[in-house]
């Protein structure tokens, strides 16, 4: 084992912030249709809510697709911070096998990781199935990885939260604290030290993905006017609903 240099840790995130996260979401932004909005939302939701101001209407539904990927895009950045860490200290690495994330060894345990954003991340059957890959996990290493001696500790590493009873019987849930000390070799305070770099240029970047948000705002609703709203200016609800939700494909009758 080795120890954290936390510099080293600080480095990564502030040169890969912006690749990994803030250009993403500007590309996202940027590359957006009218289409891909109204596609996705639930035009019977804004209805209920009484949308009637075309631009409102369009920086709802923008907003809520932009952000939609948000955690996702985010939470693939924490894991790969989190390999960063554990191939520090662990030499640690990304598995090849299907749903692990994460394989290290330390005191002839081989551990197997499934890294998760947070501990609310899936219901029972997207746990049973990560269940499934940890077993799946076992038996690949087992019979090509020259693991046979091996002592298999399967852990669900959770980036942020806390969970009160981290012994599930099958495995080890981490959260937090407990999981950023567990690959880092018990550094205690690693899950506060990473707060401050996820902040570098945070407003810059910010500033530039709110000016391309507000452009495309403008965009949107322009065009959404032009194709959704009645020469009064109110908004065409049958069209809309219609462009959403219209059949596209041969009716298909109940037998």
């Amino acid at each position: 084992m080795n120890k954290l240099n936390l510099v080293d840790v600080e480095d990564f995130i502030k040169k890969s912030i912006w690749s990994r996260f803030h250009e993403k979401k500007l590309q996202k932004v940027s590359t957006i249709t009218l289409n891909d909005v109204i596609k996705r939302k639930n035009p019977y939701l804004f209805k209920a809510k009484n949308s009637k101001s075309a631009n409102d209407f369009i920086s709802a539904v923008l907003s809520a697709a932009i952000s939609s990927g948000e955690e996702t895009t985010f939470g693939n950045f924490m894991e790969e911070i989190a390999l960063f860490v554990c191939e520090k200290v662990y030499s640690g690495r990304k598995s090849g096998i299907k749903g692990i994330d994460l394989e290290f060894e330390s005191n002839n345990n081989k551990y197997i990781v499934s890294i998760k954003s947070g501990p609310n991340w899936g219901n029972s059957g997207q746990i049973r199935q990560m269940l499934t890959n940890f077993r799946t996990a076992q038996k690949t290493l087992q019979t090509s990885g020259g693991h046979r001696s091996s002592n298999f500790i399967f852990i669900e590493g959770c980036c942020y939260g806390t969970d009160s009873t981290p012994n599930k019987g099958t495995h080890q849930k981490l959260c937090g604290q407990e999981f950023w000390s567990f690959i880092s070799g018990e550094s205690e305070n690693l899950y506060k030290d990473l707060i401050e770099p996820f902040g570098h240029e945070a407003k810059i970047q910010n500033d530039k993905i709110i000016d391309a948000y507000n452009a495309k705002l403008n965009i949107l609703t322009k065009d959404f006017v032009a194709r959704f709203c009645n020469s009064d200016g109110e908004i065409n609800w049958n069209e809309l609903v219609e462009f959403n939700s219209g059949r596209k494909l041969p009716r298909i009758n109940a037998e």
